[in-house]
């Protein structure tokens, strides 16, 4: 069987990959660079590290597409093989992290006089990998070795499982409503699509799932008030033992049993925790500096989200409503909106239609870096909403993307960016592109309407780009330390939330909006009115975001280990509510059984980083506030600075070198309008 996973492809052959092609071609290339590493390693290479590299990307080009192709076209046999080739995948590099000739290989390398010739990304490489190979067990006796790894396999199986179980239990729930009576103060274009949505199943009503865009159209704007209860407690409960569907797709165990073989590894490690396992890669210096910096902005937050919270009760307590639960908060935050500053997000949606919003994001970063964007056509791909660009600086083609926008069934929901291909020089002295995937879950288009975004869509669609253009717009070319590759993790958040800014700048809003039906961009009147109303409820988003981080960390400072209560996962989500928290759930609420960002992603005792690269974001913006939002050398600056030296180059490094000193935490709480 010819497989296409094994051929030597620019980009992926998307309509040729099939779920029989992904296991074989995995195990193909594992044994393909394990057999020409350990060659390497005994001739004594001196290229053992560009030739694990090459053997190491080939690998990756196939595992791409494999792993987008489960989270964005997920089928049994799909998740199946992904599920596989993970286990596979985490054999080998516990195998690779844990093999002392090539661990003395590069040690030797280390300390030798080729080293100190090689360039900062070269060294990066080699510093990197020695300590990865220490966080990989390299030390631990044999015994000790063999447990490590059953732990790493056993790991990429459970966290395999606990997102299965979110999408399962997210796509089990579906509430049909025949009555549109039932769904008043929903938006027309909104019914349109809960009406498209019970079509395409080929039912009749309208159909409201868990699903972004028809959960926040209930929550935001239905009247029932029952229903927005319903929604709630099933979305709040997805993959847990209460709701709609308890026990069917329950995480309790699975999360529970991650914590326990992330605490097992550290502890084999020699850490006393998995947090303190985390902070080895991140710009923290330490877990209590961490824990001081989430508590120190709650500290500053929580008195100013507890007044927004009075305002919202009592706004409900004139409409009616004597106990304001939270399935009502965010139907009466908008209203509140709505009479304060006379703007909804259903107002501006209009504005946004996506290919506006697209053409438009790309002239901003026309502007900041000269270069130019443009869509082809000649790509193959996994789905007719896929778009394909190709980036072009001074006419030559430096990266290409993928966008895929809208929610449908089998996809995982959220946004992400991942990358497809990373830049590095081959071998053979030619250069490989950067090519990535941009994930989002809009709502889709409806009847012969071009999809139309609220104004919160147009800024997760421009934080997206943001870790899109910090994969593709690296100028580094080796493939460890390229892109988003060996950036620490607290801070690789910092592109991804300066690209936000623009969405809030009345010069780029001008084309980055554009009325759906006449063209004209949005106008004085309403553009004053949404910058208004830019900081509404931030303090709330605030300490509600400290609420995750604080519980992903406590988690992981083995918070989460309590032997004197039944649910220790469940005791410590409350502990942290009682810390930071104004809006107290109900006691079935089960938000930590979806929690994908620590249980089935890469956020481990790493959630806090969105808020600590946020500080990092809001300073470098005040910059572009100084010297204007499109200032060209500012722009380049921040490009050759942040943008192109990926992760060869420590991350605090690269912030001084922009913002020529160290961040100032004060720059995030004047942003949100928590501090003057």
């Amino acid at each position: 069987m010819d497989n296409p996973l094994l051929n030597d492809n620019e980009l992926p052959p998307f309509g040729e990959i099939d779920a029989a092609h992904m296991v074989p071609a995995i195990r193909q290339l594992i044994d393909d660079i394990e057999a020409g590493v350990a060659e390497a390693v005994s001739s004594g290479s001196d290229d053992l590290v560009m030739i694990r590299e090459a053997l190491e990307d080939r690998l990756q080009q196939a595992f791409a597409p494999i792993s987008h192709l489960n989270a964005v076209a997920n089928t049994p046999k799909i998740r199946e093989a992904h599920a596989e080739c993970l286990q596979m995948l985490s054999a080998h590099s516990t195998k690779m992290g844990q093999d002392p000739a090539l661990f003395e290989a590069y040690a030797a390398f280390a300390a030798s006089d080729a080293f100190l010739k090689m360039d900062q990304a070269g060294q990066k490489v080699i510093n990197n990998a020695l300590r990865d190979f220490r966080l990989s067990g390299i030390d631990l006796e044999e015994a000790d070795k063999a447990r490590f790894a059953e732990l790493s396999a056993r790991l990429a199986a459970l966290k395999s499982e606990f997102s299965n179980n979110v999408l399962d239990a997210t796509e089990a729930f579906q509430h049909l409503v025949d009555d549109p009576a039932e769904l008043a103060g929903i938006p027309e274009n909104l019914l349109a699509m809960l009406k498209q949505s019970a079509e395409s199943k080929d039912m009749q009503g309208y159909l409201v799932t868990l699903d972004a865009p028809s959960y926040l159209a209930v929550m935001n704007h239905a009247d029932n008030r029952e229903l927005r209860r319903t929604l709630y407690m099933a979305y709040g409960t997805r993959a847990s033992s209460q709701g709609p569907n308890a026990g069917e797709f329950d995480n309790s165990t699975v999360m529970q049993e991650i914590l326990d073989c992330r605490r097992q590894q550290a502890q084999l490690l020699g850490f006393n925790n998995y947090a303190e396992v985390s902070i080895e890669r991140k710009m923290a210096g330490s877990t209590d500096e961490v824990v001081d910096f989430l508590k120190n902005l709650a500290e500053k937050s929580r008195p100013v989200a507890e007044k927004e919270l009075g305002e919202i009760v009592a706004f409900a307590a004139k409409c009616g409503i004597d106990q304001v639960e939270p399935w009502d908060i965010p139907y009466y935050a908008e209203k509140l909106k709505k009479e304060k500053y006379d703007i909804s997000q259903e107002e501006l949606r209009a504005y946004f239609p996506a290919p506006v919003v697209l053409t438009g994001m790309f002239e901003v970063v026309r502007r900041l870096y000269d270069i130019e964007i443009n869509q082809v056509t000649n790509i193959p791909t996994w789905h007719s909403d896929v778009g394909t660009f190709e980036i072009k600086k001074q006419g030559e083609v430096i990266a290409r993307f993928y966008t895929d926008l809208y929610a449908r069934t089998g996809k995982r929901g959220g946004a992400w960016m991942a990358d497809c291909r990373v830049r590095r020089r081959r071998g053979d002295g030619s250069l490989q592109l950067p090519v990535a995937f941009l994930t989002c879950n809009f709502t889709p288009p409806v009847g012969d309407k071009p999809a139309l975004l609220t104004h919160t869509e147009v800024v997760t669609l421009f934080h997206e780009f943001g870790h899109g253009l910090h994969h593709m717009m690296t100028r580094v070319e080796r493939a460890d330390v390229s892109g988003i590759n060996g950036v620490a993790w607290d801070a690789v958040e910092l592109p991804s939330q300066f690209m936000e800014n623009w969405c809030w700048e009345a010069e780029a809003l001008g084309f980055i909006s554009g009325h759906f039906e006449t063209g004209e961009p949005l106008g004085a009147d309403l553009l004053g009115k949404m910058l208004n109303a830019r900081r509404f409820q931030s303090a709330m988003m605030m300490v509600r975001q400290l609420e995750f981080g604080l519980f992903d960390f406590y988690l992981h400072l083995d918070a989460g280990r309590a032997e004197d209560v039944d649910d220790p996962i469940q005791a410590t989500i409350e502990s942290v509510r009682d810390e930071v928290a104004v809006i107290k759930p109900p006691a079935e609420y089960r938000f930590q059984h979806g929690f994908s960002h620590i249980f089935g992603g890469g956020y481990a005792a790493g959630y806090y980083s969105y808020k600590w690269a946020e500080v990092l974001s809001a300073d470098a913006f005040a910059k572009f506030i100084d010297d204007g939002i499109f200032n060209r050398q500012t722009g380049e600056k921040f490009l050759s600075t942040v943008l192109e030296k990926g992760g060869s180059v420590d991350a605090m490094e690269l912030f001084k070198a922009f913002r020529g000193r160290e961040p100032d935490v004060g720059a995030l709480l004047r942003q949100d309008g928590i501090a003057a």
